[in-house]
């Protein structure tokens, strides 16, 4: 542990965050290096901002797997990329019927926001098509926003999605760029900037997130977090590596509980205004402590993931409502 990690006083970070200046690598490092007690006084200081910024609300997502394994990029987290030999379910995009019935469901989950997640490196226009005209239909008959998340984009397919009502599109840098190229060859880390930036160009709100766990060290887990708010990224997926059997990194060790803990206020003190989603892995790598990471993020998903199981939502709405806290229903 560094010296300025045994002595950082949070309010310092609290303050900064509030006021909108940027804390420093040191201060990032320290949250990172801080002792394991020092967790609790750590969150303290990362629920004054996001009370600030979302008061005790939290905002529900539901993940559809619209289109399944089939993919030909080699990203090493991934159970549906070419190089995994994990026994997932294969399927071409889903039809207009199948994903109004997910959105009913994100509904019945109390899930603000719908996200119609499909595997690949981009969507075809036929693809694009399906996912065009079912979310004109849900925008025409559920109160729910939408998000996609179809890969790299090309300008005339971020138009159009906009124009249909997507509110807001995902594509996650998932590691810092220097550690890029050991996670996945098929693709750069430029081309992910560059599809966020179409995002934003298009009128919709951009989503980019990471995943915690595959090789990085601490500082890059800061230049992650720094990278995302040069992005301005109005939502972040923080994942948790959930280590899967037949992947790449299927030995990787599961981040700390602890470690997560401290991920997550980072992340609140470097994007304070920013939407921080407790995303894929919390539960085994969070375990008994899902609850404490609400005191630095504001929203999560609830139900199943992609191709892994998630906490049952009754256990999601108990936990927030046990913590004082409120589901935020249509919030984007």
């Amino acid at each position: 542990m560094s010296t300025m990690a045994a002595h950082m006083e949070w309010q310092t970070l609290t303050n900064k965050a509030l006021t909108g200046e940027i804390i420093t690598v040191e201060e990032g490092m320290a949250v990172l290096e801080a002792d394991n007690e020092e967790v609790m006084p750590l969150l303290q200081a990362a629920f004054q901002v996001r009370k600030h910024y979302y008061g005790k609300k939290v905002k529900l997502n539901m993940i559809i797997n619209a289109k399944s394994g089939l993919c030909p990029e080699d990203c090493g987290y991934c159970s549906q990329s070419i190089v995994s030999t994990a026994p997932v379910r294969t399927y071409t995009m889903l039809d207009k019927d199948s994903l109004l019935a997910g959105a009913r469901e994100a509904m019945a989950r109390k899930a603000g926001t719908y996200c119609i997640v499909a595997s690949g490196k981009g969507p075809t226009d036929k693809e694009l098509d399906q996912v065009v005209n079912a979310v004109s239909e849900i925008r025409e008959t559920m109160p729910l926003k939408i998000c996609a998340c179809l890969g790299i984009l090309k300008d005339e397919q971020a138009e159009r999605l906009a124009k249909a009502g997507v509110h807001r599109y995902n594509h996650n840098l998932n590691t810092s760029k220097a550690n890029y190229p050991s996670i996945t060859t098929t693709h750069t880390y430029e081309q992910r900037i560059d599809t966020v930036e179409k995002v934003k160009l298009h009128g919709m709100s951009p989503c980019s997130g990471v995943v915690i766990g595959m090789g990085e060290t601490n500082q890059e887990i800061v230049e992650m977090a720094y990278a995302l708010r040069r992005l301005d990224a109005d939502s972040i997926p923080i994942n948790f590596l959930n280590a899967i059997p037949g992947t790449p990194l299927e030995h990787a060790g599961r981040t700390s509980s602890m470690k997560a803990l401290k991920v997550l206020a980072l992340f609140r003190f470097i994007c304070p205004s920013k939407e921080i989603r407790v995303a894929g892995g919390r539960e085994v790598n969070l375990r008994s402590l899902q609850p404490l990471a609400l005191f630095a993020a504001n929203s999560l998903f609830v139900g199943d993931y992609l191709t892994t199981a998630g906490q049952d939502v009754s256990a999601d709405h108990q936990m927030i409502e046990d913590l004082g806290f409120e589901i935020e229903i249509n919030a984007l």
